[in-house]
This record gives C-alpha cells, structure tokens and sequence, in this order.
C-alpha cells in the first residue's frame, strides 16, 4: 500500500504544510447546544473557531485531520477512514495529519473509553458526504449537466453519459462556494470500500521503518533534559536536598523543585536539569534528599487488604436496587457468598512518561508529548499557568501505549514548571524505573457477592458490593454516595435476576490511582461472572444454558453466549482433566464475551484454547478490531497470572520488568476472534472491551477442569494444586 503519510519522519514531522492555495475546507461546527453541523470554512481564515476536518487544494492534495491521538489503537487509520469513504478516496490518496488540541477541532481530541469511533461514526462520515456532494454539484454546474448524472470515484467526479471527469482539485474553487448540505445523503454500507474492509493501517510501516515520531524522539534547538528525583514512600514530604555532589556531575546546569499532583495527592520532587539525560540521571543519582514520610512508611498491601476485607461487612451505598432483595435472600431455599479479591497492577506502557515543554516570549507555552488528552491540555493549561489560550500549543505525538496512564498530566505538568524556572525547553524522562514505581496504578478492588436460587435452581436474587477507593483520591468522600466509575457495569448486565441490590462501600487510599484499560470493569467483570458460575454450579446446571436460561428477551448479551456457543462447539465433550469456561461483560464501552479452555499440567495448568466474540454494531477495520481484542487479552492474561505490585514500607516493591513482568510471547496463547457486526443504531468500542471477560473465562475453566475456584487475582498459572 501506498503510504501517503510518508512525509512524516524524524525530521519533518512536526512541520506544518502550508494550504498551497484556495480550495475546499470542509469540517464540524459545534454549538452550544451540543449539536453538530457540517459547515464549509473555506473562506473563513484562522480568525474563525473552526474545525477543518478534510481540505482539498487546488493542486489535488487531500488533507484530512485526525483528532484522536494514535495510541496503537488504529486510530490514525480509522478515524480518517470514515470520512475517505464518502469523499470517495482510499487513505493511499491522502495526507493524514494528527491534531494537536486545536479549540477549532472541538472537544473530542483524546483517546479514551474507547470512544473514538462510538462517538464520531456519523459526525466523520457527514464530513466526507458533504464534500463529495458539493464536488458532485461543482461539476455538474461547470459540465451544465444534471448532477444525477455525475458520480464519485477515486477523487475524480466522472459524468457517465459522456465518461468526463474532473480531479477533485480541479473542482475544489467551485465546490467551497456551494452551500453545504444539511444532511448528505451517506453511503449505503453495501457500498462501502473501505469500512468493514481489512486495510492496512498506514501508520503501521512509520513505526517499522523508525520513522514515526513517538514523544520520546522530540528533540527541539536549546533543549535541556530533566530527571526528577521523588520520594518512593506515596504521602511523603520534602524537607530538604543537597545537591553539592550533583552539581559537580559533568553537564548538570541546574537543580530545581517541581510539584506532581495526581488522584488527589501533591508531592514535591527535586529535578536535575543536564546537558545529556545521561547526566541528570547521574546527577540525580548523586543527590542527598531528606523525605518526612510522615507515618506512611509503615502503609502495606497486606494490611490494606485486610482493611478492605473488613469494610465489605459494610452495608454501603446502594448503586441499584430492584425487587426486595433483603427479603428473599433471606427467605431463599439456596443462598450463596462468595467475596472476590484484585490486587494492584501498573500500567507499564513500553514508551515510559515524558515530555518536552518551552516557556518562551514572556507566556507563551509549546508541549511535545505522547498524550491522550491534547484537548485536554488546551482547555486546562492556560488557566493553570496564566496565558491567553492563544498562546498554547500541543504537538500530539504517537503514543508508545497508553493504557489510561497518558490521560493524567501529571508528567506534562512537570515538564512546564522546570521550563519556566529554567528559560530552556526541557525535556523530562521517566525511567523505567519511575514508571513502575510511582504509579498511579489501578486500585484494588473487592466484590463481596450475594446470590440465592429458588428449589428450581433458577436465579432469584443477586447483590454485587464492590469495595475499594476512588479514581479521584478523596479522602472525604461522601459514603452515602455510590462511585460510578468503581461499579461500572455491575447493574447493567442482561440478565433476568428480578431481585438486585448492588452497592458500593469507599475505602481511602493515599497512593494514587487511575483508570486501567477497560477502567474498573476488569476487576469487577472477575467477580461478576465467576459467580454467575458459581450459581450455575450450585443449581447443577451447565453454566452456558444457566446463563442463557436469564436472557429470555432478545440483547447483545445473548447474541455473543449464542456465538460463543457455536464456535467453540460447547457441548462437545473435552478430555479428562480438561475445562471449558465462559464469561461476558458490558459495559459503558462495549461488550465482548470468551470461552476458553484450560488443561491441568503439573500443579497448575495450561491454556488450549481461546475464543473471543465482541458485538460492535458496525467495524471499520476488522483487522483492527481482531488486533485490539488479542492485545487485551495479553494484558488481562499478565493482571491476572503475574505478580502485580505490592507495596511494602510505603512503597511498590516491584522497579522493572524483572520483577513486575508482561506475559512473554510463549506464554501467550493463539486468540481466535469472532466480530458481531450486524448493523443497528448502537456503535461501540474495541480497545477495552476484549478485557473484562477474559479472566473470568480462564478462572471458571480453571474450576470445570480441576475443581479450584479462583477468587483473588492475580495469581500462580503454575501453582494452583
């Protein structure tokens, strides 16, 4: 494939291309009300709040603008896609360029919930639509024919009686002074080219070839670098530092303060500021820091933990309720309790935190970052610092990975405070070491289940309490009050329980935390449908027909157990000491399901075999998707086999990779995904929802095979008898 991207390389990324001359600029104006429209900037120059989506120059060069930052999600292919379909051109015909937090791009630049193809589908394609149809009516005016009888075709509009044809550059002048249409007719998705199609991501070869600019390779005239130093024991203060010996380490120019704020916790550190980053980091090596870990150093996971499985006698804050639950659990002929456990986890992305940030010209401010917030950034930095909005500027870069640890701008704030005290650009890089240490990390999370069956062995009541902190840190949470994002999904679910009450019982913690692929539905998904199976279990029943036996109405759910079903030929018997298990999860970014089978080898087992459907309404990329649901699955696999972190003394005891592992690429078994794609109203997400279901899948294989019920991740695949 033709890379039209080829441009953007080490050198030149970050150049913008000038508009050669006028043309056709065609985006979304965005009003108060939320509403969007297609609106024709062609003639409103830089002065106007604008949102160029797609501009067509005269000379034929096609630009459409990406506005979700590439995380490896496929976003720079997928977004792009959408509106290359109705213009008519393929992505090879194109320069894709990435947004940087423009306001005039609106407020949807970030990579995150795995919204950007669930949010933007329509709004993208009306975008292409509407450029395509003017271009169709700019040519028939100039042909003086009907524009019933013009067509468009690989950025040509063609007259069919008479085979003419005009280059979209050709007609870009005439067609930006064609009113825009209100509603542009979309293509039928029979006709579609490139949406639903396999094609290759064009960002894919740049990150091959070493071409593709990650936020690690900015390097800017007059760069400084910067290493921080902050105190390993979380809710630790500075006193004091001596920086006499770093000072003397070759090319340190500087040694200054800077502030981290995140999930509701400040902490000061001290950042060493060199010539190379080889020397911050020796002279951060070199430097005497005094910490008041005022009384945290005593803080540990298995303290924590006990402190959580206390809390969950509490009756917390009820998140849903339906029917009397009380009252027949308590009447119930069979009643069941169950409480499931998840510890901590990092994120790890493999391009750990930085930043390049430049004070200059008294207030105005330049980043260079790996984010999934550029919008974000825009909106809020100018407050935080002072400076008219105008004065900001992001350059959006590839992301080595994201995970959710790129949504906090912990890391980019710390780079613009050393800027400023130092008058350089300054480059700050998280070592490996600092990533996996300082989190934030995703929180642990309990779930103390109820669920009763009646003499028929049929589901009759249910209750999911989740214990655990909050995203945001506070420490004065409001306990009559059920967090939202700590039971995400819980009360969502299909199934046909008629009596429910699911609540949620706050528990403060002073180490930060955040968002994890997927949020908290990978925690609470475990819970949630590993007792679905035990249920299933205690009504003797198969837990596929259990589960079935609850989704009497027509749903997403049951379309993915029923596939599930199918393609794993459930019923066919397995081998002696082999085990088949199922889970599945919606949520607020989609929905996926898994079955997967386990064999017993030694004292632990093996993973034969794994299948995974998810249900998304419409694909863009089925190669995408097919690649999103098995990275999930490595990244559920590794939160709930490896060790996670642990804190002892205050701090994580896990530094690196060697001992806070990823799964290795022999342990990762083949994943086999099937994609729901049947159309309907509802478009979802594809980065998070291949996660949540997969541990619970490979735990209650784990019990079908050997009769060991998995209740706390992340656990021993080799020492489970």
């Amino acid at each position: 494939m033709k890379v039209s991207t080829s441009g953007i390389d080490r050198r030149n990324f970050l150049k913008i291309t000038s508009i050669t001359g006028t043309g056709l600029i065609l985006g979304l104006g965005f009003k108060a009300n939320g509403e969007t429209t297609v609106e024709n900037f062609s003639a409103a120059g830089e002065s106007y709040e604008l949102s160029p989506f797609v501009i067509i120059e005269e000379n034929g060069q096609i630009t459409i603008f990406n506005t979700r930052p590439e995380i490896g999600q496929g976003t720079f292919q997928s977004v792009p896609a959408l509106i290359a379909e109705e213009l008519e051109v393929s992505l090879d015909q194109v320069m894709i360029k990435q947004t940087g937090g423009e306001v005039k791009y609106g407020q949807g630049q970030s990579a995150g919930g795995s919204a950007s193809i669930r949010t933007g589908y329509q709004n993208m394609r009306k975008v292409g639509a509407a450029a395509r149809t003017m271009l169709i009516l700019a040519a028939s005016e100039q042909w003086k024919v009907p524009a019933a009888e013009c067509y468009a075709a690989s950025a040509k509009v063609f007259h069919r009686p008479s085979g003419k044809s005009l280059t979209y550059g050709e007609l870009a002048a005439t067609a930006s002074k064609q009113e825009v249409p209100k509603n542009p007719v979309l293509k039928d998705p029979k006709d579609f080219k490139i949406i639903g199609k396999n094609s290759p991501r064009p960002d894919i070869p740049l990150k091959v070839n070493g071409k593709a600019i990650f936020g690690i390779d900015v390097s800017v005239p007059g760069m400084v670098y910067a290493s921080i130093e902050r105190c390993p024991v979380f809710g630790a203060k500075l006193v004091s530092f001596d920086a006499t010996s770093t000072k003397n380490v070759k090319g340190v120019i500087a040694v200054e303060t800077c502030t981290r704020e995140i999930s509701g916790q400040k902490s000061e550190g001290v950042a060493v500021i060199a010539e190379t980053y080889w020397s911050a980091v020796q002279g951060r090596k070199a430097l005497k820091v005094k910490w008041d870990f005022q009384g945290n150093e005593n803080f540990n996971s298995a303290a924590y933990d006990q402190e959580l499985r206390d809390a969950a006698k509490e009756e917390g804050a009820v998140q849903h309720s339906q029917g009397d639950f009380d009252k027949t659990f308590a009447e119930a002929a069979v009643k069941l309790e169950a409480l499931y456990e998840t510890g901590v986890v990092s994120h790890s992305p493999i391009e750990p935190m930085n930043c390049v940030a430049s004070w200059h010209d008294g207030n105005h401010l330049e980043i260079w970052a790996s984010t999934q917030v550029p919008g974000g950034i825009v909106r809020d930095f100018p407050k935080a610092y002072d400076i008219p909005p105008e004065n900001i500027k992001v350059n959006t870069l590839f992301n080595g990975g994201g995970f959710g640890r790129r949504l906090y701008t912990d890391f980019i704030h710390e780079a613009v405070q050393l800027t400023k005290k130092v008058g350089k650009p300054v480059k700050a890089i998280w070592t490996r070491e600092d990533d996996t240490r300082m989190g934030p990390f995703r929180p642990m999370t309990f779930s103390a289940m109820k669920g009763a069956l009646n003499a028929d062995g049929k589901a009759i009541a249910f209750q999911h309490k989740v214990i655990s902190p909050t995203l945001d840190g506070k420490k004065d949470y409001d306990k009559t009050k059920a967090d939202r994002s700590m039971t995400e999904g819980i009360s969502e679910q299909k199934y046909e329980i008629e009596h429910m009450k699911n609540s949620y019982v706050h528990h403060y913690l002073h180490v930060p935390v955040a968002a994890w692929r997927a949020v908290t539905s990978g925690t609470l998904a475990f819970a949630h449908e590993c007792f679905i199976d035990e249920l299933a279990v205690q009504a003797k029943q198969d837990p596929m027909a259990f589960r079935l036996g609850m989704l009497t109405k027509d749903s997403d759910t049951k379309n993915i157990l029923l596939k599930l079903k199918e393609v794993s030929n459930w019923d066919k018997s397995l081998p002696a000491g082999w085990g088949r298990g199922v889970a599945q999860y919606e949520f607020f970014a989609g929905q996926a399901g898994y079955v997967i089978e386990v064999s017993k080898k030694g004292t632990g087992i093996k993973i034969e075999k794994v299948i995974a459907v998810i249900d998304l309404g419409t694909v863009v990329n089925p190669d995408t998707v097919e690649a999103q649901v098995q990275g999930a699955a490595v990244m559920a696999l590794t939160a709930a086999t490896k060790n996670g972190v642990i804190f002892e003394k205050g701090q994580s005891v896990q530094t690196n990779f060697h001992n806070n592992p990823l799964v290795r690429i022999n342990e990762m078994p083949k994943v086999e995904v099937h994609i729901l794609a049947n159309g309907g109203p509802k478009i979802k997400g594809v980065g998070e929802p291949g996660l949540p279901s997969f541990t619970p899948a490979l735990c209650n294989a784990i019990y079908a095979a050997i009769g060991k019920r998995i209740r706390r991740i992340p656990f021993d695949i080799n020492k489970i008898v």
